[in-house]
């Protein structure tokens, strides 16, 4: 019978069981729950990790919540928090579990925590469900991530295999059939081939010779530097130049009055999220940008939500000057844009957020020509109006949102999401003389992988941390991942080997005294039995 005491079995029963005082017995679907917790753990883990990669699109979710509710909130944030907590719960709840198996206590899962654990469950399936369904582009994030991660996952994959298999291994030898034996031994035999011999799949663009590495891509300020300062103001471009950004990526639209202005949002309540529309006209609502004139727009704030609502978790990192002058930023027109990038001779690209594209087409192109500036730092994307921009400023680069159109049109500049491309047809198209630029691009490990890949630029609202990277996160030649995959395996089926033996070792060892005491134990008690039949002499 296990023992009652003992500070770590009884908190390991308390915990897992909540029997503190008594252990109990084993119960009939005890093993059932034990594969639930492994189940749900293993379930939570793969959910935090598809959290963690789609980070870099975090502002898309927001950016859903906000249009449904009206409300800016991190929501993001929120579900992250919520997948780590459960994440956490159910790891803990799986190593309680091992530690109750070690020490040899019932597997009694109590009550509550099957119910986290179905809630849980629900939890991560509807994860996956809203995924699947209002953010379906994000789906190829997370295989694109492996080629990121995947040689450290496997490395991971292989220690957790050999910390685990001493459990799996007193589980061969409890069992009571063959048939139980046989199914143990080869589910940990597929498993453990399978871990083994995942890098034969693994392909990513960092595994190259440091020799070849591309040129680091250019940044590209997406609405200036929006994590230094609010997003499309002219604050916001001037901390991007700092960042020592190739160009100015903005939202263009067109007033009442015929003047082209930065801003993104776009349709109804466009003015909401980042300026105090509802203060300076609060029985208006605004559906369009031909609702007001350039005096009306320019006199909005569009500084102040961004101290209030904080987006990107930066505002105590700026000085009190800094505060300051973001609570008075404005919206500022496209001329404004195109004098400061014309003074420190910084590309411009921007869509332009239009019912009427044709007309609005000819301000725009009006506006900048009028400009002065560089038309060869003007990288065009709109591509409704093309053919009349090609005519009237043959000077502006032509830029593509797919490799279709841009083929098409005799290009040779894309500008797509980062997911859109794989990494080879990245590296086929920077070979064949193609300007790939990749947007959006904030994370430092995708940052990486797009550099491997021989991205020429990216878009980005963290300039400010892409600026200082000097390589790659991580770079590897082919070579020698093969030969640290291959001594990782290798070492880790010496300690398998080395395990099973000791402990099958230990397990003969262990019968044999067994049967060596219940032997002796039977003969004492035959001779304290047959004692009053024995003679004193």
């Amino acid at each position: 019978m296990p023992q009652k005491g003992g500070c770590c079995r009884v908190c390991s029963r308390g915990v897992y069981s909540c029997n503190w005082k008594h252990p109990s017995t084993q119960g009939e679907r005890a093993g059932c729950w034990f594969s639930a917790v492994s189940l749900v753990s293993l379930l939570s883990l793969c959910w935090m990790y598809v959290g963690m990669v789609t980070f870099n699109d975090r502002e898309d979710v927001n950016w859903k919540g906000f249009a449904v509710l009206k409300l800016w909130v991190n929501w993001f944030m929120v579900l992250i928090i919520l997948s780590a907590v459960l994440t956490s719960y159910c790891v803990l709840l799986l190593l309680f579990a091992l530690v109750q198996v070690a020490l040899r206590e019932p597997l009694n899962l109590h009550w509550l925590h099957k119910g986290f654990l179905f809630f849980g469950a629900i939890f991560v399936a509807a994860g996956v469900a809203a995924l699947c369904h209002t953010w379906p582009e994000e789906g190829p994030t997370v295989p694109l991530s492996l080629q990121a991660t995947a040689p450290f996952l496997q490395f991971g994959a292989v220690a957790a295999l050999t910390l685990l298999s001493s459990f799996v291994f007193r589980g061969f030898r409890m069992a009571k059939d063959k048939w139980s034996k046989f199914l143990i031994a080869a589910m940990f035999a597929l498993l453990s081939a399978a871990i083994f011999l995942w890098p034969l799949c693994i392909r990513s663009p960092c595994l190259m010779e440091p020799s070849e590495l591309p040129e680091k891509p250019k940044l590209i300020g997406h609405r200036g530097a929006p994590m230094l300062a609010p997003e499309n103001t002219m604050m916001s471009f001037d901390r991007s130049i700092a960042c020592g950004v190739a160009a100015f990526e903005t939202d263009v639209q067109v007033s009442k009055d015929r003047i082209p202005f930065l801003m993104h949002d776009y349709k109804s309540g466009f003015l909401r999220r980042t300026t105090d529309v509802e203060e300076k006209f609060p029985n208006e609502d605004f559906s369009h940008s031909s609702n007001l004139t350039w005096e009306q727009l320019h006199r909005l704030n569009a500084g102040e939500w961004f101290l209030e609502t904080d987006p990107f978790h930066s505002v105590s990192r700026l000085s009190e000057e800094e505060k300051e002058t973001a609570r008075n930023q404005s919206v500022p027109s496209l001329l404004q844009l195109l004098r400061l990038a014309k003074q420190h001779n910084v590309s411009v690209i921007f869509d332009l957020l239009s019912p009427n594209q044709e007309n609005d087409t000819a301000d725009t192109v009006d506006a900048i020509l009028n400009s002065g500036i560089d038309p060869s730092l003007i990288l065009w994307l709109p591509p409704a109006e093309r053919d009349y921009v090609n005519k009237t400023a043959p000077g502006f680069v032509q830029v593509y949102h797919d490799k279709a159109a841009m083929l098409k049109g005799g290009g040779n500049h894309l500008n797509v999401k980062y997911s859109k491309l794989n990494t080879e047809e990245i590296r086929e198209l920077g070979g064949g003389g193609v300007a790939v630029n990749l947007w959006v691009v904030n994370q430092r490990w995708l940052f990486s992988l797009m550099w491997c890949a021989g991205a020429t630029s990216v878009t980005t609202n963290s300039c400010h941390l892409l600026k200082d990277m000097e390589r790659p996160d991580w770079l590897m030649a082919p070579r020698t991942y093969q030969m640290t995959w291959i001594v990782v395996d290798v070492v880790s089926v010496l300690v398998l080997a080395g395990l099973f033996f000791f402990q099958r070792k230990s397990h003969c060892l262990c019968k044999r005294k067994g049967a060596e005491g219940h032997r002796n134990g039977a003969s004492a008690w035959s001779e304290k039995e047959m004692s009053p039949f024995l003679s004193s002499g």
